[in-house]
């Protein structure tokens, strides 16, 4: 039987798939400022921002992928600030 991507149980995520998926996320944001840059035909200066930026870009978009792959997964765990992660309340019986 073929479980579907809503089908996955809480915390399944393969480190495999978001490896590929952020590496593909960020080749593409690569390939569209490569493309950008020489459809544009900017001198040399302008070349070196835009390839910056682009480059920013796909680090950025590589943390977006990955927080929304893992949150996905696990949910938001640890999100809430007045309980951080499991440590019992101060002054609390353990």
């Amino acid at each position: 039987m073929t479980r579907g991507a809503d089908d996955r149980s809480e915390g399944d995520l393969s480190v495999a798939r978001l490896a590929v998926a952020t590496m593909g996320t960020a080749a593409a944001v690569l390939v569209l400022v490569a493309a950008l840059i020489v459809l544009v035909a900017p001198g040399p200066l302008v070349g070196l921002v835009l390839a910056v930026a682009g480059v920013v870009g796909a680090v950025a978009a590589m943390g977006v992928v990955s927080g929304r792959m893992t949150t996905r997964a696990y949910g938001d765990q640890g999100r809430r600030r007045d309980r951080p992660g499991n440590d019992p309340t101060p002054g609390r019986a353990r």
